[in-house]
């Protein structure tokens, strides 16, 4: 308790340290990289994880507000900023690797597979609308677009289905395990519902109360 207690009343350091391991994904791969640690085929090991690692970012960056709503956690919310901004880092990481390493600039071959290619489309289209989120979320934009600005990141609730189709059309055989980042996604959609919210809400305020009381 006291530990979290230091934790909510330092959010400074609290974000550091998560910048830190935002970042650690990265620092691994480079390691691995340097190493010859990515296998016979390194650069669809790098498209593997660094389309793993949008995807882990972007469920975080969901489960903030139902955290937020069912432990009274409002202090995470100064943080979704920053996941939502490293899910957009390792999404631009995920498109270099394909543009550079894979295609290697090749313009023509690169427009053929956003069109002929089911899975290569959906992804194309997550990171397309990606790129305005990234761009409104500082704080000027976000006065400056008012209720539009909330309507506008409501995008990412679309995002995040087609980056689960993406994965889903890209899997061949196994999977399993787009189907389960598909159903975590199902459930921190539904937390997001005005009856769960509200019931959340209520939850929220009796912890709080509580620890009111214990102290």
């Amino acid at each position: 308790m006291a530990a979290t207690q230091f934790l909510w009343r330092h959010p400074a350091l609290v974000k550091a340290w998560i910048f830190i391991l935002c970042l650690a994904p990265l620092g691994l791969l480079v390691w691995d990289g340097f190493h010859d640690l990515l296998g016979a085929n390194p650069i669809e090991k790098i498209m593997r994880r660094t389309g793993d690692w949008v995807l882990y970012f972007l469920l975080i960056t969901l489960a903030v507000t139902p955290l937020r709503n069912a432990f009274g956690w409002r202090r995470l919310l100064q943080y979704r900023r920053m996941l939502g901004l490293f899910t957009f880092f390792y999404v631009v990481l995920h498109f270099l690797n394909y543009l550079v390493l894979d295609q290697f600039f090749a313009w023509d071959e690169i427009v053929k597979d956003i069109i002929k290619r089911p899975y290569i489309t959906v992804g194309f289209s997550a990171f397309v609308l990606l790129i305005p989120l990234a761009a409104t979320s500082t704080n000027r934009m976000m006065k400056r677009l008012g209720k539009n600005w909330k309507k506008l990141h409501s995008l990412i609730y679309l995002i995040g289905v087609l980056a689960i189709v993406h994965y889903l059309w890209l899997v061949k055989a196994d999977n399993r395990e787009p189907l389960i980042y598909a159903a975590i996604l199902v459930v921190l959609l539904l937390l997001r519902t005005r009856w769960v919210t509200r019931m959340l809400n209520n939850r929220s305020g009796q912890v709080i109360q509580q620890a009111v009381t214990r102290e």
